[in-house]
């Protein structure tokens, strides 16, 4: 009895903590695509680009045009410097990743990339109903809009929704890194998500999928029902017009808004409940559609309010005339 003690006790002196704690992770990218990442790596590459330069560029024509300095596009602003946080995140290391096959990353840098990524969208979902709530104020009360959003104002809900974002998502990290890792460290995706890490620990993760359910349901959801409900009471509103050619004219304001929600929410709420419901989705489709939402939003939110925002494009074209 004592010599098998005895035995127990050394070989849990020799057992490490990093098999439980892995010091890296391996990410693999996309299943089933190994072939084909050095030619997806070329449109990630120039998407990517063309997110820094779009939203570089909105960031400095809205900071040096005095007559866009209004909550709209503050809040597009703020939604910029969210976009670019996400997608710088990620995607240099996935890009690493498909060029060189580097996939590994430090177990506390894949725990900082699931933060910064999770906390950063939860924000560019708070800004999007910020605008939603400033077009609500500009038509349904029109005359009290520049009373109502000043700038003291704006920035308290800029600074709201970040504040937010942080304290629904910093237990994430801690949450993760309290699980064992003992099955394997290789995670089968371009970059680290809660859920991939989730899938890959040896303990019972009930609660902490029951967190981020709840959280994401705070957020993103709740979220996506304001805007809802602002956009019925700016229907009732605009139906209420006069004229057929007051109610476009009030319509197209929100346009650009309108497309950017669906562009964004859209591979979010797909990539969501894939990862809870969809079992039989291949998971090189829901990798894909992930990798999507990382980088489409970014690159096209800045390009629909350059099209769409005569003030923005007149200022766009201006710059690059110079």
């Amino acid at each position: 009895m004592k010599k098998n003690l005895r035995h127990l006790a050394l070989v849990m002196s020799v057992y490490n903590k990093s098999d439980v704690h892995p010091s890296t992770f391996i990410l693999i990218g996309i299943p089933g695509l190994e072939a084909a990442h050095m030619w997806i790596s070329i449109p990630f590459c120039v998407v990517y680009i063309l997110a820094l330069v779009g939203n570089c560029s909105l960031l400095f024509i809205i900071k040096t045009d005095s007559s866009l300095h209004e909550p709209m596009y503050l809040f597009l602003c703020m939604l910029a410097v969210a976009d670019l946080v996400v997608c710088t995140t990620a995607v240099p290391k996935l890009l690493s990743l498909f060029w060189f096959h580097d996939g590994e990353i430090p177990f506390e840098a894949c725990l900082t990339q699931v933060f910064l990524i999770h906390s950063c969208s939860t924000m560019e979902s708070g800004f999007f109903l910020a605008m939603a709530f400033d077009r609500y104020v500009a038509i349904c009360n029109p005359l009290r809009h520049s009373a109502i959003l000043t700038h003291t104002v704006t920035g308290k809900i800029g600074l709201a929704v970040v504040l937010r974002g942080l304290a629904l998502l910093s237990p994430h990290p801690f949450l993760l890194s309290w699980l064992p890792y003992c099955k394997t460290n290789i995670i089968s995706h371009t970059y680290c998500e809660f859920m991939a890490l989730i899938k890959i620990a040896c303990a019972e993760t009930r609660i902490r999928r029951a967190y981020s359910l709840i959280v994401a349901f705070l957020t993103g959801g709740v979220d996506f029902i304001l805007i809802i409900c602002s956009y019925v009471l700016i229907l009732n509103t605009v139906f209420h017009l006069p004229s057929k050619d007051a109610r476009l004219k009030t319509l197209g304001t929100c346009g650009s808004h309108v497309c950017v929600i669906l562009v964004s929410y859209t591979p979010a709420f797909f990539s969501f409940l894939t990862h809870r419901f969809g079992h039989k989705v291949t998971p090189k489709v829901h990798i894909f559609v992930a990798n999507i939402y990382l980088l489409v939003p970014p690159m096209v939110n800045p390009i629909i309010y350059g099209v769409r925002t005569k003030n923005i494009r007149n200022r766009f074209l201006k710059v690059f005339r110079f």
